[in-house]
């Protein structure tokens, strides 16, 4: 593993760079230290917070995820990740109505996308909603045909 260097005067460019750089590359450990300090310099980016709440999910620390995705949604309304983001942490909560709604206004932010279409449908299956359910697995199928959840759940 590569030894973190950051500097006290990395600017914030630089911090948000090298936070996502980590994250893509799979090194969570390293890209988390990157998000925190990104704040604690003061410093505001709506996929920081997305991506740390992403990160706090994946841990299973839901309420800490649910805040960082809520301030990732705060700072862009519009963000259709932090929207099936927090989709996701309501559905692992069980909350599945507000689950629901996050996953719709994702979808309304951003159509075709696979992950917010995928869950919708699995949710709209939980609930018989079997029309609705289709049309949502279809729509992610249409933007990943090999999807295979997608593929089974629709054959369901």
């Amino acid at each position: 593993m590569k030894k973190t260097n950051i500097k006290k005067n990395n600017s914030k460019e630089e911090l948000l760079v090298q936070a996502l750089r980590f994250h893509s590359q799979g090194n969570i450990i390293e890209a988390e230290k990157y998000y925190q300090i990104f704040l604690n310099q003061g410093f505001y980016d709506a996929r920081v917070y997305a991506n740390l709440g992403e990160i706090m999910r994946t841990k299973k620390n839901l309420k800490e995820a649910e805040l960082f995705t809520l301030k990732a949604i705060k700072l862009a309304p519009n963000f259709p990740n932090a929207h099936s983001n927090l989709g996701l942490i309501l559905m692992q909560k069980g909350d599945l109505k507000e689950a629901e709604l996050s996953f719709r206004k994702a979808i309304e932010n951003k159509p075709d996308l696979i992950e917010a279409n995928l869950n919708l449908g699995l949710i709209l299956m939980r609930k018989g909603n079997l029309k609705d359910a289709e049309l949502s697995f279809r729509k992610a199928i249409e933007n990943k045909p090999d999807l295979i959840e997608a593929n089974l759940n629709l054959g369901l």
